[in-house]
């Protein structure tokens, strides 16, 4: 698979991730869900730390977070770059793309969003793209816009049950982005396509080249 192929993946990643985002941002106030179908809503919300919420204490900590993003997503860009150039299994070039695209796309939040936008606020009216009072945050300090909501179950025990009864029950509470379902898709073709990404051959056609340049530097026998 070639480098322009997976750009492609990459820029269709972003451009849709950041179309949502923009949307979400600019037409829905923080806390407002829409019921779509079913058990998915789109719900928006806004992440200030890693997965799943989990934060840094003060602004340093965030500053941190996003500079750790930036130093990663180069090692995936390496990465991405070396598969391509090995030519390596399309699976895997594949979702390199994706977890690169997903990354990225969560770091143009944490890089410009707060000060690309006004603050969201539930009550507080809708955010604004370039304010003139300026951003909510400084740069590397925006916060990741999340929309996506799937509360498959969303109920209470049953009275009778020790312990938890009458207490809420539900599954499947993260609410997350574009950015994220690529990461997750990407590691997900990682795990189960596993061989295909990573295949035997290659592994033995590398420890034959190895052994050939071993033999060609090892001295003849007199």
């Amino acid at each position: 698979m070639s480098l322009k192929k997976a750009i492609g993946i990459i820029v269709l990643v972003l451009l849709i991730d950041q179309i949502s985002k923009i949307y979400i941002k600019t037409n829905f106030v923080l806390g407002e869900s829409v019921n779509v179908f079913g058990w998915f809503k789109i719900l928006f919300v806004e992440n200030r730390g890693m997965a799943w919420g989990v934060e840094l204490p003060g602004n340093y900590g965030k500053l941190f977070l996003t500079l750790f993003r930036l130093f990663a997503i180069s090692a995936i860009g390496y990465w991405l770059y070396d598969s391509v150039k090995k030519k390596s299994s399309r699976i895997l070039i594949v979702a390199i793309a994706l977890i690169f695209a997903g990354a990225f796309g969560n770091i143009i939040d944490s890089v410009f969003y707060g000060i690309l936008f006004s603050e969201s606020s539930p009550g507080s009216g809708l955010a604004t793209f370039m304010p003139e009072a300026g951003g909510y945050a400084s740069v590397f300090h925006g916060h990741v816009v999340d929309m996506l909501y799937f509360p498959m179950v969303d109920t209470t025990w049953p009275e009778w049950m020790p312990w938890l009864g009458g207490d809420r029950f539900s599954f499947f509470d993260p609410v997350f982005n574009v950015a994220d379902s690529a990461i997750t898709i990407g590691v997900l073709l990682l795990l189960i396509f596993n061989k295909r990404a990573f295949p035997k051959k290659e592994v033995e056609q590398r420890k034959r080249e190895v052994l050939k340049e071993v033999v060609k530097v090892t001295p003849e026998e007199a």
